[in-house]
């Protein structure tokens, strides 16, 4: 469904380019979900936009491969681009409030969206689908919802609104920029379990971005940890939380809150800050903030160390990282 070569994403248009993304190579098989995981500004959401060729043209530079279904992304001509967006490749915004057009309904946007692509569904019968597809993820009064806008929405509601939009047009990918940051637990849990029941009955392929690997595993088949604009490991989900290989996954799964803490003790971080993208080192990019680190990571990229048939890691340390991997996860 998904086939990602040695992609770059550059931005222009401030004092010196970023390089958002640096040599991304991914591939996502129809019916399976990947989890891209990573702290703020480590290129998930940038990779996301790509797919769908949302970033500003003139300011943006990208190269590589971006396949979707077949198709080659940048290449793709105007209004090819238009009918592929929605139809076979959709996306749900990390915040709903700004993703929706405030001044109208929310049924109204999901009824013009299957018009746009359905050019012989009338009305009414858009009407009926987006009715349809308000009960399927489960709002409550779905007749009366769709005439609302959306800030007559709580934030739960917003999101279940925004899945139903994405999945209006019957897209064979679905593209999930973190749809659960901005609301709370209960409600989090909820729209997880809700997109992962879509995506099996749907049979759709998934993309989903979030900075929070407890919830990769609940939803992924597989899981990339991107840093610094580049994925430094990738592998089944249950892999890769049961023996992470690079320190970066492992200082991730360290830092989670997981089970009570003891009275006075303080929740793991990881030191330092990630580099600037615009001056980003020569060697390994979380170099100076890795225990590991030594004079040759800071020389030159570290390849990519194929560990099992579905588990790699960008590291030259992958040794060490195992044997110090099972006292950080449980």
């Amino acid at each position: 469904m998904v086939r990602l070569r040695d992609l770059s994403v550059t931005f222009s248009g401030g004092r010196k380019p970023v390089h958002a993304v640096s040599g991304v190579s991914l591939e996502v098989q129809r019916g399976e979900v990947v989890a891209l995981i990573g702290e703020s500004g480590s290129g998930k959401s940038v990779t996301m936009r790509t797919l769908l060729r949302l970033h500003p043209e003139r300011r943006t530079r990208m190269g590589g491969q971006v396949q979707v279904a077949g198709r080659d992304v940048l290449a793709m001509p105007a209004r090819e681009l238009d009918d592929f967006r929605g139809k076979v490749a959709s996306m749900i915004f990390q915040e709903p409030l700004l993703a929706l057009d405030p001044v109208y309904s929310v049924g109204a946007q999901i009824v013009e969206s299957i018009r746009r692509h359905e050019k012989k569904v009338t009305a009414a019968e858009a009407h009926q689908r987006a009715l349809a597809l308000f009960e399927r993820v489960r709002i409550p009064s779905p007749e009366r919802r769709l005439a609302a806008y959306p800030h007559e929405m709580s934030g739960g509601m917003r999101q279940r609104a925004m899945i139903a939009l994405a999945l209006a047009c019957k897209p064979q990918l679905l593209l999930a920029d973190e749809p659960t940051t901005a609301l709370d637990a209960t409600v989090q849990i909820q729209i997880l379990l809700l997109l992962r029941e879509l995506q099996r009955d749907l049979g759709l392929s998934v993309i989903f971005v979030t900075h929070d690997i407890g919830a990769a595993v609940e939803v992924a088949d597989r899981i990339a940890v991107m840093y610094a604009g580049r994925i430094v490991e990738e592998g089944t989900a249950r892999e890769l939380i049961r023996s992470p290989r690079h320190p970066y996954t492992i200082a991730l799964l360290k830092s989670r809150a997981h089970g009570a803490l003891a009275r006075g003790a303080r929740l793991d971080t990881i030191g330092g800050a990630p580099p600037d993208l615009s001056a980003l080192p020569p060697g390994c990019a979380f170099a100076e903030r890795c225990a590991l680190a030594t004079d040759a990571c800071r020389v030159a990229q570290p390849p990519v160390v194929e560990l099992a048939p579905n588990h790699r890691a960008r590291c030259i340390h992958t040794a060490a990282a195992a044997a110090i991997a099972p006292t950080l996860v449980a």
